[in-house]
Parts: C-alpha cells; structure tokens; sequence
C-alpha cells in the first residue's frame, strides 16, 4: 500500500515550490494569461494535496480505500500539470486534457462521498 500522507506532503512541498517560482520568478516573462493558468494550477494543487492528506489518513484508519487517493493524484497531474505545461510553452492545445484532470478530481471526491456513505456509524 502506498504511503498517501507522505504524498500529500510531496504534493504540498511541490504546490509551495511551485507557488513561489510562479509569484517571484514568471512575472515579467509570461502573459497574464499564463499567469493565471500557473495561480489556477498552484491552488488546486495546494487544495487537492490538503485533501489527498485527510483521504491518506483516513485510508490508514481503514476506513476507506485507495481509489479516491489515486484518482485525487492523477486528476492533481492531468489538471495542473496541463495548466503548467501551457505557461511554460507548451502549444495551447495541450489544455484540451485540462478537463479529464478535473473530472478525475470530481471523481475522486464522488467516491470519497460514497466511501463515507457506506462508513458504519460507531455509535450504532
């Protein structure tokens, strides 16, 4: 089994990494546009790395499984890695695989809700 907490942390290292080359080092060499891809990247990053850690801990506690994490980290690929890949030259085509990133995202919250639909209640 992988160790999704200490990919979470990766992904977070990476979103802050990321985050500041994107404040400190691009501004002056891209567009607008592309600057706005790189933010839009570096937040859903951020946001889905927070989340990939609560679905690590939660698949620790045996509580759910690892499809929400892998469909988390491959949407997190496809979705900003596309957005970075644009900003730094990549032709703009390439956002067309943009969306299939988000919709693994939204899956992979979906079956997160459905996982803890299906928890039993400690208390029952």
């Amino acid at each position: 089994m992988l160790n999704w907490i200490g990919i979470a942390a990766i992904n977070m290292a990476i979103a802050v990494a990321l985050g500041a080359f994107g404040a400190h080092g691009l501004e002056g060499h891209v567009s607008m546009q592309q600057l706005e891809w790189w933010h839009t990247a570096t937040l859903y990053l951020f946001v889905h790395a927070l989340g990939l850690l609560l679905v690590g801990l939660l698949i620790r506690l045996r509580d759910i499984t690892q499809t929400t994490a892998w469909l988390l980290q491959i949407g997190i690929i496809i979705f900003a890695g596309s957005l970075y890949a644009m900003t730094l030259g990549a032709p703009r085509w390439f956002g067309a695989i943009t969306p299939i990133g988000g919709v693994l995202m939204i899956a992979g919250w979906l079956w997160f809700a459905v996982s803890a639909f299906r928890l039993k209640d400690p208390v029952s």
